[in-house]
């Protein structure tokens, strides 16, 4: 006949057993449930400060990271870029709102590869913007840097059996004194002028000259 207290003693093993399994469990279901929340926690944050269909930063997240960057120039200047696309509703009104969309993520990614690890954004609309980092406020620099991303932008956008070709207007503008609000509305201005001059202008680019330097 087994021993009672042997009999016990497998009892409370098994039982010990089985806690620390079920423990184990719930420390896994647990240690996911802690991952899926951080996950949607970081979906939600991206989704609050970036575009959705471009996936560059939005408005706000703009001016955040803006403002982060002019407490940290590291011995560059700052340059200010505003551009618009050419005619935009036209491409929605003859191929609809989803060759649109595929135009501002074709521009959004041309403009992301132009700024390499600078700042841009949309703002809205057919409307972005970005903070570039300067070496230098020479004028003949920022000149090819304009050109740059105004063939950049301009080249054909392939679209099935369709190809487009989009142009924007560009202004820029250095930032003085740290007032990014100030240079916006100057890069702002000189893409407007730019846009009025009409499609006539090669590039269709105009530079806020007063801060550049005559080299």
């Amino acid at each position: 006949m087994p021993d009672p207290l042997t009999v016990a003693s497998g009892i409370c093993a098994a039982g010990a057993l089985l806690s620390s399994w079920q423990l184990g469990r719930r420390a896994v279901r647990a240690e996911a449930e802690i991952g899926r929340l951080q996950a949607e926690l970081t979906a939600e944050r991206h989704a609050a400060s970036h575009d959705p269909l471009t996936g560059l930063p939005n408005r706000r997240a703009f001016y955040r990271l803006a403002a982060t960057l002019l407490t940290d120039r590291s011995g560059y200047h700052l340059i200010a870029v505003v551009l618009d696309l050419d005619d935009f509703k036209q491409i929605n009104d003859r191929y609809g709102h989803a060759a649109g969309d595929q135009v501002l993520v074709s521009v959004a990614q041309r403009l992301a590869t132009f700024a390499g690890d600078n700042l841009v954004a949309r703002l809205g609309g057919d409307e972005f913007a970005g903070l570039l980092a300067s070496p230098t406020l020479d004028r003949r620099w920022i000149d090819h840097a304009t050109r740059r991303l105004y063939d950049m932008l301009a080249a054909p956008i392939p679209m099935g059996a369709v190809t487009l070709r989009v142009t924007a207007s560009v202004g820029l503008a250095p930032v003085q004194d740290s007032q990014l609000n100030e240079a916006l509305n100057r890069a702002d201005a000189a893409m407007y002028e730019a846009k009025a001059l009409g499609s006539g202008r090669p590039g269709r680019a105009l530079r806020d000259t007063a801060y550049l330097a005559e080299c």
